[in-house]
């Protein structure tokens, strides 16, 4: 009788950002802007470390690769926000769903690894400069970004493997703009002990591990620059930590105020918000970070303008000089 009453549901509702109607074309505009300036600033970066043979250095390849997953991060939630913001049914199927959760997770959890990656990079750049281009050679930095791309993979493999298996029948709205794991364990009218306590213990690793081994990093980093005599090298060993520093702040900052308040004390609205600042913020934010805060990206990029000015400059010319001869031969003919 139990199963008999049961409905296996094929389709989620997603509440959506805002429940104002009127303010969705607002909301839409700002959203597809911020999303452009996602994708268009992170492959912008990947761009400049690609062309320009100065930024071929271990800190820019894993800059590169931050920018790939920020680009993947944002893109797994924001085309379906700005879908549901133009469509009158806000429904994405049980496959879609569980697909967005995946590549959510992946892109996520990347970025988290990607970080502590660039932090031991800093580290040994600063703390074991003798040994730094033996250490950090090309093989090692692909070896460690297939490191976080695998571990990223497995974890979130793993999660959407378990929901898969799992019952929905009680509701089919979920209380969210995306389909987020813990709204969706939410749904489910299986038994969750188990993925919940999965998702309790191996998540807080996942997260605290890689956190705790950015701050013993950068603490081992200012130990080392506080012994550096001249204060001129103290200011260019802090340029070079600023940037990621930054990102550190803004990536873990949201992320807190995303699963670390109070479930009680929040409204829908504060959800939302803090859900925005992880999820499309701080993606937008780091381009920006590392372009203004970084001298060598600032001038790669003014090196990657001027060429390209250039080459426009000598295109115009080739093409006025070939109207020219067109012209001149014409009138010898005549």
């Amino acid at each position: 009788m139990e199963q008999k009453n049961q409905t296996i549901i094929s389709e989620f509702l997603l509440q959506g950002l805002f429940s104002q109607a009127e303010h969705e074309g607002i909301i839409f505009s700002i959203l597809l802007s911020m999303y452009l300036l996602i994708v268009l600033g992170n492959l912008l970066i990947v761009l400049l470390i690609c062309c320009d043979a100065r930024l071929h250095t271990p800190m820019y390849f894993f800059l590169s690769c931050l920018s790939l997953a920020d680009v993947g991060f944002a893109s797994s939630t924001v085309p379906v926000m700005l879908q549901n913001l133009l469509s009158q049914k806000k429904t994405i199927s049980f496959g879609g769903c569980l697909s967005q959760m995946y590549f959510f997770l992946t892109f996520g959890n990347s970025d988290n690894f990607l970080l502590a990656a660039m932090a031991f990079d800093r580290y040994l750049a600063i703390c074991r400069p003798l040994h730094y281009p033996a250490l950090m050679n090309h093989k090692c930095c692909l070896l460690m970004v297939f490191g976080c791309w695998l571990l990223a993979t497995f974890q979130s493999m793993l999660y959407t493997l378990m929901l898969s298996r799992h019952s929905f029948c009680a509701s089919h709205e979920i209380p969210h703009f995306f389909c987020e794991f813990y709204p969706l364990i939410g749904l489910s009218c299986s038994d969750t002990t188990v993925i919940k306590m999965i998702a309790l213990t191996e998540g807080m690793l996942d997260i605290v591990g890689p956190f705790m081994f950015i701050v013993v990093s950068y603490a081992c980093i200012f130990l080392t620059i506080m012994n550096i005599p001249s204060s001129t090298g103290k200011r260019k060993a802090f340029s070079t930590c600023g940037s990621h520093l930054a990102v550190v702040v803004l990536f873990y900052g949201t992320l807190c105020l995303v699963y670390l308040q109070p479930t009680s004390s929040n409204s829908k609205l504060q959800n939302t918000v803090s859900s925005l600042m992880y999820t499309v913020v701080t993606p937008m934010l780091n381009p920006f970070v590392y372009s203004l805060r970084n001298n060598e990206m600032k001038g790669s990029l003014r090196r990657l303008l001027g060429r390209s000015t250039w080459n426009w400059k000598q295109q115009v010319g080739l093409v006025s000089a070939t109207g020219e001869a067109r012209s001149t031969q014409h009138s010898n003919i005549g």
